[in-house]
């Protein structure tokens, strides 16, 4: 049977379950740095925002700006420079650590986005009662915000991490490792098309299995809240 897969791929099996472990090993380190950074950045704006509890503008005016110019930069354009960054805090500019610098940069405006939007589920009125009551900021936060806000704080997650696996693939163009990597020299540049689609189906199914987990717990979490 595995002789049979092997013939058909064209590779021995070890490629594809080292590319794939390789994938969860970007992924998982950069959405893990990512999500902190993210939802601190998300706290932020929200508390800072023009009518929030802490308003301050400047605050809020420098990190929206930030936000926006590295989201609005395409992937490949970000993989590339901050190619000098890499290699000053991995020490190369290649294989699946130094490709978690780009991704966790990709990744943090992209989540602190969708947190912030998150977070603002949580009605202003609920937050200005906590405040009536002597509630600390971090009373705040995890009294009342996450609570109120947790399923579509899943939701956010579950965004960042299809996000994140179409982001890892595209770091395979720069010898960032992972699927995407076996795509692009195993299949596409050698012409193996077999291997090429298979790798594409099998994101896909990975894709929509996180995406469907994802939103169950985001439905389990808002009828619990």
């Amino acid at each position: 049977m595995t002789a049979a897969i092997e013939n058909f791929l064209g590779i021995p099996l070890e490629k594809v379950f080292v590319s794939i472990n390789e994938t969860v090993y970007m992924v998982s380190i950069s959405l893990i740095i990512g999500a902190v950074l993210a939802f601190f950045i998300a706290m932020l704006l929200m508390f800072c925002r023009k009518g929030g509890l802490y308003e301050n503008r400047l605050v809020y005016g420098i990190l929206n700006l930030v936000i926006n110019i590295v989201r609005s930069t395409p992937f490949v354009v970000l993989l590339i420079a901050v190619m000098p960054l890499t290699k000053a805090i991995i020490g190369t500019r290649i294989g699946p650590t130094a490709a978690i610098v780009p991704l966790t940069i990709f990744i943090v405006p992209f989540l602190a986005r969708l947190m912030e939007n998150s977070l603002l589920d949580t009605g202003k009125g609920i937050l200005e009662a906590a405040q009536s009551m002597g509630a600390s900021v971090f009373q705040m936060i995890f009294y009342f915000i996450l609570p109120e806000s947790l399923g579509s704080l899943i939701l956010s997650l579950t965004t960042g991490i299809v996000g994140l696996i179409g982001s890892s693939a595209m770091a395979g163009y720069i010898g960032g490792g992972g699927i995407g990597s076996l795509v692009l020299n195993y299949g596409y540049n050698r012409f193996n098309f077999e291997l090429m689609y298979t790798l594409v189906v099998l994101l896909i199914i990975i894709t929509q299995i996180i995406q469907s987990l994802g939103n169950h717990l985001a439905g389990k979490a808002r009828k619990n809240s």
